[in-house]
């Protein structure tokens, strides 16, 4: 498998909500991640893919919630976000397509 792949396997997608917006004025940009991906790898990831570079890498994971599908109780999966801080001058726009 290629380099580019494995990138692309560590960043799902960007997240596009009103505290990423937020963040995104500080100079910082959120990506859902691979659960099992550090912050290395999603530095390295990002750096290549966009070729910028980054400043710091905070990640969070959200437990999914319990919800009822169709009457029976079901769990959304967990999710892992990354909020990827980048140096001065660097800027991605992530309401265009990769």
């Amino acid at each position: 498998m290629s380099a580019k792949a494995e990138h692309y396997d560590v960043i799902r997608k960007p997240i596009i909500t009103e505290k990423a917006t937020m963040v995104s004025e500080n100079g910082a940009v959120v990506f859902e991640v691979a659960m099992d991906s550090n912050k290395p790898e999603i530095k390295q990831a990002v750096e290549a893919l966009f070729g910028v570079k980054v400043k710091a890498v905070n990640t969070t994971i959200t437990k999914g919630k319990t919800k009822r599908f169709r009457g029976q109780p079901g769990k959304r999966r967990d999710v892992k976000k990354a909020y990827v801080t980048l140096e001065e001058g660097n800027t991605i726009d992530v309401t265009t397509g990769l």
